[in-house]
């Protein structure tokens, strides 16, 4: 069997060319501006692999809208869209808490404005949607490239597909480099998990759902005001955010380590109750195993042991960052 990928390989040293025209601005914090969209640039019309990401989308040329996926946040389709494969999500109103549903909306196009191979691509997003493509309690539309069917979730414990330490360690990379991209543009995903990763037929892994996301002000390795509500899966959330304590970008650190650990072990990260968990995640240092897995034996498994350890520190100052000399991996 080839040698894994090493380690210290998995992300680049270069950041990656990048186009960065300005930030989303969501009306929540201009009263009055009812549903219009703040745009850096416009798509030109009929150009669906355009960089820049439209306020406009033009229902009469969706064809073959297939249902794909539902949960809590609405609904996926697959569609055909100005002659291209696209995914169509359409978010729905929480009737428990409307404000966060609103929320997450908009926190959805915080990378919508950069393009990059390792994150789902945003094309057009609208709150204005016709009578007959509209959904009961509905926010807004959002079209995105359509990356396939898979994600690292299913791939990990819904399959009987190998997943070989090269394998393993190039998803990891390629979370890294989107995470890296990130970072460095100021956002911060902060629900980084295997569902929230999708694959596409050439095994390149996307990062999705902006849902819980946050633009930081300011530079993305310093700490950000306190979130105005909780977010991301308790099982990744990093014991600050769990303490309610201000965000940096550290937090999607901390979850990449438990979702490499996912993809080298192929087991979920804790058993047990929910409030259990937490508690101890914060005041015991409570992180998934790697004493019982001889996943970890080998050379080349210790030092993943060691990037975890570093990952998952308490200490955000220990986490290894995704910018500058101290990289991620």
């Amino acid at each position: 069997m080839p040698s894994p990928i090493p380690v210290t390989r998995l992300l680049p040293k270069d950041l990656y060319p990048c186009v960065d025209i300005g930030t989303c601005s969501s009306p929540l914090a201009q009263p009055g501006r009812g549903s219009t969209l703040q745009v850096p640039a416009q798509r030109p019309h009929g150009r669906v692999t355009s960089r820049f990401w439209s306020t406009v989308i033009h229902w009469d040329q969706l064809r073959s809208v297939v249902p794909v996926g539902s949960g809590g946040f609405g609904s996926v389709y697959k569609a055909e869209y100005l002659g291209e494969t696209v995914a169509l999500k359409k978010v729905k109103k929480s009737s428990k808490n409307q404000l966060a549903s609103r929320q997450s909306f908009w926190a959805e196009l915080n990378a919508a404005h950069l393009t990059h191979k390792n994150i789902v691509r945003v094309l057009a997003a609208t709150t204005c949607v016709p009578a007959d493509f509209e959904v009961e309690d509905s926010i807004g539309t959002i079209l995105m490239e359509f990356v396939g069917s898979r994600n690292l979730q299913q791939i990990i414990y819904g399959s009987s597909e190998l997943l070989e330490p090269n394998r393993s360690l190039k998803f990891s990379a390629d979370i890294a480099d989107g995470l890296r991209f990130l970072h460095s543009h100021g956002v911060v995903h902060l629900d980084i998990k295997p569902a929230n990763v999708l694959v596409s037929r050439t095994e390149v892994c996307k990062i999705a759902d902006f849902g819980c996301s946050l633009k930081l002000d300011r530079d993305p390795e310093l700490i950000s005001p306190y979130l105005s509500h909780v977010c991301g899966t308790y099982t990744h959330r990093a014991p600050e955010l769990l303490r309610g304590e201000p965000v940096s970008s550290k937090v999607d650190i901390f979850s990449f380590g438990i979702t490499l650990w996912q993809l080298l072990t192929r087991e979920p990260p804790y058993t047990g109750d929910r409030q259990h968990i937490m508690y101890s995640v914060v005041a015991h240092g409570l992180r998934p195993s790697v004493q019982s897995h001889s996943v970890f034996r080998s050379d080349w498994g210790r030092l993943c042991a060691t990037l975890l350890g570093r990952c998952w520190s308490a200490d955000t100052r220990l986490r290894p960052s995704s910018l500058g000399s101290d990289h991620v991996i």
